[in-house]
């Protein structure tokens, strides 16, 4: 043999590995309506100590933006997309709509693939289920454990008359295990039985914090002096969560992937004060366009990460996830998606390349909860109405029913309305500037009106009787559109 072909022969024995040095392992982790404030980090009363741990070895990043609530958000980080620009811009998929998110996009998991990632989702899904093609294995990922739904029980694991729970495409029944469990528990396992050769990009939302607010009672326990029962459940749910990081990342360790692995963690919308989730003293919650619902609890550690122990200001986007992901595992983002890549930024601790973003643009009911928002540089215009939420709440406060602070022709003061904040000196929104200002009204109005013409109308259809659980024997299941 030539020298020029054992040269190419050790190449070809090698190249997994090199390509397992300049890919890092990527762990993306979700929370679920998990708030500003329900962070050891930002509140010492929350327990919290793995994920403290992992935001201090890296940077926390202080000015990280979702959309309101569920399903935009998951949209954006997966497709790099805008929610407006996707027809998932009202609300969430309910369980029984035929939609989901546009299958001629191309998700991150797919493009990871080509790169010779293995790609796992571990949690929920809610970006629709309605034909095989919409769900987890047919959008990039060799494995899927977790439901297709927006809620469940978390240890019944159903919801709205129906179970909802796959291992890859079978159907799993509840064992009365609590959910957060369950996913730590696949979460090592995958990690301990991986292919070294290769990198890994494991997808983990989890179910918590979202309500039903259910935790076993160890952990609620920890929080003896909180007023608030349900509170009192909620920050559970939180400890119990970061216990599950905890004991991935331990075996991480154990595996030897540690620090190899980058690790991106971010909520996908602010905490929903009705059920305990506190954002103070950002304005308002899960829903709305305030900053209580969209600015996100977000950090970045591991590989690459060059800054330690500090925090990030730059803007950064769901939709910039994608690209930024992309790049950081050696890939080449797309240049016609919504989101920037900001990788150079974020490893170096550099200036954000994102000066601009709209929040959503929601008009399929404007008498109801149409609304809009944009950030130009510091300031903030909402036209419409932002939402159910809106005032300030303190963590154990007692909220009861936060639709008290919508009455039904709530939304009427709105439908004309704009507010307009300067977050650098005002963060938490009291003070509105549209009067004041209204040259700088007019300015971000106009760039608002651009993005409007862009819109995809929502898709938002009426509910199918075809997707009753009833006729697939008891289970949420794909095949009725």
């Amino acid at each position: 043999m030539s020298t020029t072909s054992d040269l190419f022969f050790v190449i070809f024995l090698l190249l997994p590995y090199l390509v397992s040095s300049s890919s890092p392992n990527i762990l993306f982790i979700v929370a679920d309506d998990y708030g500003w404030n329900d962070v050891g980090f930002r509140n010492p009363d929350v327990i919290t100590p793995n994920i403290d741990k992992l935001a201090h070895s890296g940077m926390i990043l202080q000015s990280s933006y979702v959309m309101p609530v569920c399903t935009p958000s998951r949209n954006s980080f997966m497709s790099g997309h805008y929610a407006f620009k996707s027809g998932l811009q009202h609300l969430a998929i309910l369980p029984e709509q035929a939609t989901c998110s546009p299958l001629n996009y191309t998700f991150l998991p797919q493009k990871l693939k080509e790169l010779g990632y293995t790609t796992h989702a571990i949690g929920k899904w809610h970006l629709g289920f309605c034909k095989w093609e919409c769900t987890p294995t047919y959008r990039g990922f060799d494995t899927f454990y977790g439901y297709y739904n927006g809620q469940e029980d978390y240890y019944k694991l159903s919801v709205v008359g129906g179970k909802d729970f796959r291992d890859n495409k079978t159907p799993v029944n509840a064992t009365g295990e609590y959910s957060a469990h369950m996913y730590a528990r696949r979460a090592q396992s995958i990690i301990m039985n991986h292919d070294m050769s290769k990198p890994m990009y494991m997808y983990l939302p989890f179910q918590s914090v979202h309500e039903p607010l259910q935790v076993p009672a160890q952990y609620s326990a920890m929080y003896p002096n909180v007023k608030t029962q349900s509170r009192k459940t909620y920050l559970g749910m939180v400890t119990a969560m970061d216990e599950a990081i905890g004991n991935i990342t331990n075996t991480l360790k154990a595996k030897g992937m540690f620090n190899d692995t980058l690790i991106i963690f971010t909520a996908d919308n602010g905490g929903w004060t009705t059920f305990a989730g506190n954002n103070y003293p950002l304005r308002g919650g899960k829903a709305t366009v305030f900053e209580g619902g969209t600015r996100a609890t977000a950090f970045i550690t591991g590989a690459g990460i060059q800054k330690t122990n500090s925090v990030y200001n730059g803007i950064i986007h769901a939709v910039d996830w994608m690209p930024t992901v992309l790049s950081a595992a050696g890939g080449t983002p797309d240049p016609n998606l919504d989101g920037i890549d900001q990788w150079d930024s974020l490893r170096t601790g550099g200036e954000s390349k994102r000066t601009e973003f709209v929040y959503n643009i929601d008009d399929l009911k404007p008498e109801v909860c149409g609304h809009a928002a944009i950030r130009m540089g510091d300031y903030k215009l909402i036209d419409g109405y932002p939402g159910l939420y809106q005032g300030w709440y303190k963590p154990d406060e007692v909220v009861k029913d936060n639709y008290n602070d919508a009455p039904v022709n709530a939304t009427l003061p709105f439908v004309d309305k704009m507010m307009l904040f300067n977050l650098k000196e005002d963060p938490n929104e009291h003070v509105d500037l549209s009067k004041k200002l209204p040259d700088v009204v007019l300015k971000l109005k106009s760039r608002l009106d651009y993005y409007h013409k862009l819109i995809v109308p929502a898709n938002f259809p009426s509910n199918s009787k075809s997707a009753a659980p009833k006729n697939y024997g008891g289970f949420w299941t794909p095949g009725w559109c």
